[in-house]
């Protein structure tokens, strides 16, 4: 255990005592589950400075399973007693929780001697870990200094909306995902991938058409999308216009520096085999530049997003993520609002996780990836 872990675990355990002496201090029947919490929260951060873990240590990474359990075993507590009137010694508790999660998250990333398969488990959990962990804190908060809805929902508000409007939000999605993003991302980056290489192969483009090209990519989208509007509709063409050019510029110029990636030695030896100039692309230097398209797919992902849901904004259908965002926010209805957020950050990151997965399998001989698998 290094000298953060064990400053770590100290500070839980501080935490937790100072949560177990406030619910002393003020009795009640919620604040006696706290103080029972804390006593145990203590007890879990002090052994490390009374040689108790070798009497606890059992399974596979034994020092952050328990410590993993103290945190979750703390968040279901004070889940159970959350209610718009929260004890004071549950704020102690919370921080006791948040940095015995820490303690747990620094054990298990520093553990050794890991299978393959457990060191991918690891690495998936904690992100996950991560995020319920900004799920909870944001629920104790909103309920516990009792912030109005209308400013931030609940979490658990927002899950009821979600569950209750299902068919609303899956036709918004395919209006703006489906529809505008995906055939506005599909058309962006396959254009300039197109154009990269023309203009990798014809000079002539290289000088005329990048400077248009930077220039159309300085173009704010606020002052496209009512132009591309007008020109193709209230419909989902006029968002894919956007989204196209939203997502030409970065393929564009990322694929363009891979191709120009290559050393001359390595261009060299084809020549010498009479290579043709589409075999020394094929063969060569598209597998050079795969990193640079891939890192272009993955940020066009998130832009053919934000694009397709702020061109809503300037007209579209009584449908599609971004007219009920600004519809719902009008109403004061925030729950709704942040429903269709959650559905927009989901598509997100399950198109930047596939991407990412995509690339992996690609480009497995890139030196990245294979630190990754070692």
């Amino acid at each position: 255990m290094t000298g953060f872990q064990r400053a770590i675990a100290t500070l839980g355990g501080l935490a937790a005592a100072a949560a177990l002496i406030i619910a002393i201090l003020d009795p009640g029947g919620a604040d006696m589950m706290l103080a029972t919490g804390g006593l145990v929260l203590a007890a879990v951060g002090m052994r490390h400075h009374f040689g108790l873990n070798s009497g606890l240590n059992f399974g596979l990474m034994p020092q952050a399973r328990i410590d993993l359990l103290a945190s979750l075993g703390g968040m279901a507590l004070l889940l159970s007693i959350l209610d718009g009137d929260m004890p004071a010694a549950s704020w102690a508790l919370l921080v006791a929780c948040w940095l015995f999660g820490w303690l747990a998250v620094e054990k298990a990333m520093a553990a050794r001697h890991l299978s393959k398969a457990l060191a991918s488990v690891v690495s998936l959990a904690v992100p996950v870990f991560f995020g319920a962990w900004i799920i909870f804190v944001w629920e104790m908060m909103t309920i516990g200094l009792q912030i109005p809805t209308v400013l931030l929902p609940p979490p658990s508000m927002i899950a009821v909306r979600f569950a209750a409007s299902t068919s609303i939000l899956w036709a918004d999605f395919q209006q703006t995902v489906i529809k505008a993003a995906l055939s506005g991302y599909i058309l962006g980056c396959g254009s300039a991938f197109i154009a990269a290489i023309l203009i990798d192969r014809v000079p002539f483009l290289q000088r005329g058409l990048l400077p248009v090209g930077n220039f159309v990519s300085a173009l704010p989208i606020i002052g496209i999308a009512p132009i591309m509007v007008m020109w193709f509709g209230f419909d989902w063409q006029s968002k894919a216009a956007v989204v196209v050019v939203m997502t030409f510029f970065p393929m564009l110029v990322n694929t363009l520096a891979g191709l120009q990636a290559t050393q001359t030695m390595e261009r060299d030896l084809l020549r010498t085999y009479a290579s043709s100039y589409f075999q020394l692309l094929v063969k060569l230097r598209l597998p050079t530049a795969a990193p640079f398209i891939f890192n272009a797919l993955k940020i066009n992902s998130t832009l053919a997003l934000i694009g397709a849901i702020v061109a809503e904004f300037f007209g579209t259908p009584i449908v599609g993520l971004g007219f009920r965002i600004s519809t719902e926010v009008g109403r004061m209805n925030l729950d709704m609002a942040w429903a269709e957020i959650v559905v927009a950050a989901l598509a997100g990151s399950l198109s930047y996780g596939l991407l990412s997965l995509l690339e992996r399998q690609v480009t497995f001989w890139h030196p990245s990836n294979r630190r990754k698998s070692s």
